[in-house]
């Protein structure tokens, strides 16, 4: 039997993942990426699955945070994302950080070496052809304004926007190591073992109240007049957006002091820490941990200097902003990501609703599999809601209401998503646990349950779609 092939548009992590497990599947795939014939703002390279943003994947940690566990369970489903980055991985102490560039060049060989893939690039400028057949739309964040044009004619829905923001990079031999110091919060150990895995650079109160001014009265990057009014994703808020909050913000943000302590002065609290990671596999880039930010790039020079150990920092890359865009996914898809006006269409990644490069990689697998299982005639539902995986699908179908008002907004996967469970009282052993003690057990319990009603899923009828 020729089995017609699936088209995918975008490259990114989901169009990546998506295209991986289609092929996987049996199933032939026309993976579309218009790079490098059509350029966007922030990417660099033509590579499939380019980290535009920070290189981390987040907690790796499946018993006790959900992005963790949601590694966890796209490593069950042979995810490719996820493959290549254990492969690429670098030093970040209990995250899942790697090197971008090989991160890339891992996921772009795999799709270019399968024989059921074919790497067409060029830009879709318009609504997928009829003749098609079945199409995944994973163009992402930085959808071209042809293909958002098309497909706010088809949905009639007005699309909403964000900005997420883009860390700044520097060279790891420009950071002045007899000022700061290696340390994971806490000490606690990655995947890699390793629990010295961030550079941290300490400030007093003085140098942190400076810091902060600084911040909020440097220039900004001007908007546009039609991205005035475009909200933050309050989980991507740029550095000085925070500080604007609150002169303490930063403190009880990504500049926390807890869980550190500085060798150089080892009787001298830190009022504030600005921790640096790893950012590639030969350890001399370094990105500044939640400073993303739309200052001008002069004035990121000028400020970042500032920063303890950092004063004669040499930047690789300076941050930035991009627009980012998504549909109203609850209205649009079925809980098999369909366009409902539509089926043969299906979305998938951050345009769906979903914010972060594991969540947008975990909605290009499942969509991938439901589009296989479609091909080869079965018919495969979504995981239990019990599941990270689950828990995505059904935010993002059913509509996960942050406001209360009906209004879709973005969400990275958390416990919050996931069915409840009552917090054991007592440990294993049989020892009364206290409040902090029961959440975390409460976590480690909804975690076991997610891979167990995982393992059942893949075992039923058609969740692991063979080809005819």
């Amino acid at each position: 039997m020729t089995l017609k092939p699936i088209h995918i548009i975008g490259a990114g992590l989901a169009g990546s993942e998506a295209a991986w497990q289609v092929a996987e599947a049996g199933v032939p795939v026309v993976l579309h990426e218009m790079r490098p014939l059509r350029a966007t703002p922030v990417h660099q390279t033509s590579g499939c699955a380019e980290l535009v943003c920070s290189n981390s994947f987040r907690s790796d940690d499946w018993e006790y945070n959900a992005v963790g566990l949601l590694h966890a369970e796209m490593r069950r489903l042979n995810s490719l994302i996820l493959r290549a980055a254990d492969q690429h991985q670098v030093p970040a102490g209990g995250a899942l950080a790697v090197d971008r560039d090989g991160f890339s060049e891992a996921v772009t060989a795999a799709l270019s070496n399968h024989p059921r893939i074919t790497l067409a690039r060029g830009e879709v400028d318009g609504w997928p052809d009829a003749d098609w057949g079945q199409t995944i739309i994973a163009s992402g964040p930085l959808t071209s304004e042809p293909l958002t044009r098309a497909i706010l004619a088809r949905t009639g829905e007005d699309q909403l926007a964000f900005f997420d923001a883009i860390a700044p990079i520097l060279h790891a031999d420009s950071i002045d190591m007899s000022i700061a110091w290696r340390q994971s919060r806490y000490d606690k150990e990655g995947p890699g073992g390793d629990a010295a895995a961030y550079i941290n650079c300490p400030l007093n109160r003085e140098q942190y109240d400076a810091f902060v001014q600084a911040l909020i009265d440097g220039p900004k990057a001007e908007f546009r007049e039609w991205e005035t009014d475009t909200p933050y994703f309050d989980g991507c808020l740029p550095i000085e957006v925070m500080a604007e909050r609150g002169r303490e913000t930063l403190r009880h943000g990504p500049m926390k002091p807890v869980g550190l302590t500085n060798p150089h002065a080892p009787l001298e609290k830190p009022y504030a820490v600005v921790q640096l990671r790893q950012d590639n596999a030969l350890g001399t880039l370094y990105n500044i941990v939640g400073f993303q930010t739309k200052l001008k790039h002069a004035a990121q020079v000028e400020i970042f200097r500032r920063i303890p150990g950092l004063e004669n920092a040499q930047f690789a890359r300076l941050g930035g902003l991009h627009r980012n865009t998504f549909i109203q996914s609850p209205r649009l898809l079925d809980p098999q990501l369909r366009l409902k006006s539509e089926p043969r269409i299906r979305f998938a990644g951050q345009i769906t609703g979903v914010e972060g490069y594991v969540e947008s990689a975990a909605i290009g697998l499942l969509s991938g599999r439901f589009a296989a299982a479609t091909a080869l005639g079965a018919d495969l539902a979504p995981p239990p809601p019990t599941t990270a995986l689950g828990a995505l699908i059904a935010h993002v179908t059913g509509g996960h209401l942050a406001d209360g008002k009906g209004s879709f907004q973005p969400m990275n996967v958390n416990y919050g998503l996931l069915p409840p469970m009552e917090a054991p009282r007592k440990s294993e052993d049989g020892r009364k646990l206290a409040p902090p003690e029961r959440g975390r057990a409460k976590k480690r319990l909804m975690s076991q349950r997610a891979l167990a009603d995982l393992e059942a899923w893949q075992a039923t009828a058609g969740a692991e779609p063979q080809p005819v």
